[in-house]
């Protein structure tokens, strides 16, 4: 699979950062235990099986659009199908529009069955990944709020890249020139 992502600025990348150190030194799932290299804060918009001519021709218009300012609007759990807790971005009609886009290009070459509903619009919640673990129920004390940072007021999101599930490869999805 191929994801399409946003990355953050540099000083909400450093937030970020922070939030995924304070998480692993209390002991609790963290992104900042995954030693990848391409292991970045990001905003994951959808994912599909290849990134079809068609289909990167349109995530050229997204990548020409940024950056996008975003606002953060606080901390968000998911129980599907592991835990996570994550930073929600206000979903406002800028980026609405933006992750509309990126599914109509995914849409429009790729199989149906291959795309995760998690993604389609409507039932996207626009977030930052903080700590992702496969124990139900991880973040569930009312206290792992109080170790994070306060989020930024705002982010801006600046680069669209994707990442290859299968070989690792990180490639950034620039603008047509």
């Amino acid at each position: 699979m191929r994801t399409v992502e946003l990355l953050l600025d540099e000083a909400s990348d450093l937030a970020v950062r922070e939030a995924w150190r304070r998480l692993a030194d209390a002991g609790l799932p963290s992104q900042a235990r995954h030693r990848s290299p391409t292991n970045s804060p990001h905003l994951t918009l959808a994912a599909c099986p290849e990134l079809t001519a068609p289909i990167r021709w349109e995530l050229a218009e997204v990548a020409a659009a940024l950056p996008l300012p975003v606002r953060f609007s606080g901390v968000v759990r998911f129980e599907r199908p592991t835990s996570v807790l994550a930073w929600a971005l206000d979903p406002d009609s800028a980026l609405t529009g933006l992750h509309r886009r990126v599914w109509e290009a995914v849409v429009s070459d790729s199989p149906p069955e291959t795309l995760s509903p998690f993604h389609h619009p409507g039932r996207w919640t626009p977030h930052i990944t903080l700590g992702r673990t496969r124990r139900v129920g991880a973040f569930a004390d009312r206290h792992v709020p109080e170790l994070l940072p306060t989020p930024p007021l705002s982010a801006r999101l600046t680069t669209l890249r994707s990442y290859d599930t299968e070989t690792g490869a990180v490639e950034i999805l620039e603008p047509r020139s």
